[in-house]
């Protein structure tokens, strides 16, 4: 995930952590800041200046000064665009000759790969790029991250089940491991009747209602429902699209499964549908095959609008569920 260029032969003074997520990024950040400073030391050797508003002078003059009590004095930047791209020059002359005792780190979710700071910081080994995580890595991230932060040990189905409901950004996955942890507490493992329990039981059965609600003509009470969902949590703008994802998945795939001869029953079995399976049933018989497809499009769309901040969870969720209604009253 993180990429380092080669490493010269003398310890590094400056490094640059570029990359889209600032979730990984803090991650990666937090693994330099371990290996050069304990945190009692950090105190009085950790230097965090406003991007927008630090001075290169200060932030040398904070280098070059000897640490006390750490090994190393240190001077992170977050967001650091404004910071480089108004001391690029002065960055690539202290690269030439940086502090044997201090070290600088700048995070940045841009990067210029055309300019002359771009080609130094690759010679000189203190470039980080950390790529994207791409939702099959996911899985496997959460349960790295459950067995390293907390010792749990989460196996590969309830790692899936915990992405498809909480969604496909890192910080998120490890917010909601961090509460399952508390959850199961002492307990060291994690089962899907825990996530469904603490994450996403009342998401799922309340999105089942919603369109439990569609089915028999009631938009009022569907509406009402939904609203609901978002007013009783802080946290539902990111977990109902995902039940909602998670619940139109499962009709999608029963409802293939019928359509290729496989028995209504059986299909739901399949697709570990047992909860008021008959009424599960006659949602599938309700939607088709393309209908189901065209929802699944929009909650995408919905869940990329999301990460973009172009729409809120409410007003796209509204406008998704009138949408469905509308579309069942005109068969």
């Amino acid at each position: 995930m993180a990429k380092k260029a080669p490493q010269s032969r003398k310890p590094l003074g400056v490094y640059v952590i570029a990359g889209e997520d600032k979730f990984l990024l803090s991650k990666e950040c937090e693994k330099l800041l371990d290996s050069v400073l304990e945190p009692d030391q950090r105190a009085m050797a950790l230097y965090e200046p406003r991007a927008d508003s630090a001075q290169i002078t200060d932030v040398l003059d904070e280098l070059r000064t000897l640490p006390f009590l750490a090994p190393k004095r240190v001077v992170l930047i977050k967001d650091a665009e404004p910071f480089i791209k108004a001391n690029a020059d002065h960055l690539i002359n202290y690269l030439d000759d940086p502090s044997p005792s201090g070290l600088l780190i700048m995070i940045v979710t841009s990067w210029d790969k055309r300019t002359r700071l771009h080609k130094k910081m690759q010679k000189t080994g203190g470039l980080i790029e950390v790529g994207r995580m791409y939702s099959n890595q996911l899985p496997a991230y959460v349960a790295t991250y459950a067995h390293e932060t907390h010792g749990i040990r989460l196996d590969t189905q309830c790692s899936r089940f915990l992405v498809e409901l909480v969604g496909d950004q890192p910080g998120r996955l490890c917010s909601e491991m961090d509460k399952l942890a508390i959850f199961v507490a002492p307990k060291k493992t994690v089962t899907p009747a825990d996530i469904e329990a603490l994450i996403g039981q009342n998401r799922m059965f309340d999105a089942f209602g919603v369109i439990d609600a569609i089915n028999a003509g009631q938009i009022g009470p569907a509406l009402s429902r939904l609203r609901n969902m978002f007013a009783a949590d802080k946290s539902a703008e990111f977990t109902v699209v995902g039940a909602f994802g998670y619940h139109f998945r499962r009709l999608f795939r029963v409802k293939a499964m019928i359509e290729k001869g496989t028995s209504p029953q059986q299909a739901a079995m399949k697709s570990g549908v047992r909860f008021k399976q008959q009424q599960f049933l006659q949602q599938v018989s309700r939607m088709s095959l393309p209908q189901l497809g065209k929802i699944l499009a929009e909650l995408g769309k919905i869940d990329f609008g999301l990460k973009t901040g172009q729409t809120s969870a409410a007003t796209a969720m509204e406008r998704l569920i009138t949408n469905i209604f509308l579309a069942q009253k005109s068969r």
